[in-house]
């Protein structure tokens, strides 16, 4: 199924601070496996396909564009689907878009408080899991695995390796960075951006790579994951009427506003020749 659906990637040029810039729409990929979620589940699904599970799990957010893509690719691939939310007062409420699409998508929800899903990766937690749910194929928050990472290196193409300087993405859990990173060629630097306060993602990619072409920046993730501001939304309007590009306010949207100001500060050298990674993620956009 997603070799099928793979095609070839557009690129789109545009100037920021007079400086001409690539970006890979990585949001065309696919309507509803949208940008690097096509990648981070290819050979998961491969994966639990070949290992013979029929069902998948996953877990996530109300709001969560890993939900939204897993919940469509189980869909596709016929497999059954359950996820764990993070907060139980959500049962509550009415089901939003994110959650209710995924739900018509035949994905069965979850709920549970904040303090268990904190839990999520302790072997205690997962060990109770694999009780409940011994015949579902587990996938990690975000879809972060050493699978997901494998299919992350094909976000970039030969030329791409060849063509291109400096490589910007934004970063949610730091898979999408970490294959961008191990696909690199010795020359490029890889320069992510957090949609998350602190460094402790920088510990996380560590983990995934020994490679030492990369940085991670927090500085513009505007407070935290998730939160705006109107400096941002502006800069987002703005862009989109004259780019003809959407973006979301929560991952891409953060790190084009923080290109433009390492730009126009110098921290970013205006020579290179800088590839932007658009992560798709367009089902979490915020109304106009």
């Amino acid at each position: 199924m997603f070799d099928s659906l793979a095609h070839t990637i557009p690129y789109q040029t545009v100037q920021i601070q007079d400086v001409s810039i690539t970006i890979k729409r990585l949001d065309l990929v696919h309507p509803q496996i949208s940008g690097n979620k096509f990648y981070k589940l290819k050979y998961n699904f491969l994966e639990a396909q070949r290992l013979g599970f029929k069902k998948v799990l996953t877990f996530g957010g109300a709001y969560s564009n890993h939900i939204a893509a897993t919940a469509f690719a189980a869909y596709l691939c016929g497999f059954e689907s359950l996820a764990i939310i993070r907060g139980e007062e959500l049962a509550q409420r009415p089901l939003n878009s994110t959650l209710m699409t995924a739900q018509k998508l035949g994905m069965q929800l979850e709920f549970i408080n904040r303090e268990d899903y904190r839990k999520k990766n302790s072997v205690a937690f997962l060990e109770q899991l694999q009780i409940r749910y011994p015949e579902h194929y587990v996938i990690p928050e975000g879809g972060t695995n050493a699978l997901a990472i494998e299919g992350c290196k094909e976000i970039l193409t030969p030329a791409d390796l060849t063509h291109f300087d400096l490589i910007c993405c934004a970063v949610g859990t730091g898979g999408t960075l970490t294959g961008l990173i191990e696909a690199s060629s010795e020359h490029q630097q890889i320069l992510g951006f957090s949609a998350l306060k602190g460094d402790f993602l920088t510990q996380d990619i560590q983990q995934w790579t020994t490679k030492r072409n990369w940085r991670l920046t927090d500085e513009f993730c505007q407070g935290g994951y998730a939160k705006t501001t109107a400096e941002l939304m502006h800069f987002i309007q703005q862009f989109e009427a004259q780019h003809q590009i959407t973006l979301e306010q929560v991952y891409t949207g953060k790190m084009l506003l923080g290109i433009e100001k390492m730009l126009q500060r110098g921290d970013i050298a205006k020579d290179q020749r800088i590839l932007i990674i658009h992560t798709g993620g367009l089902q979490g956009k915020s109304p106009s």
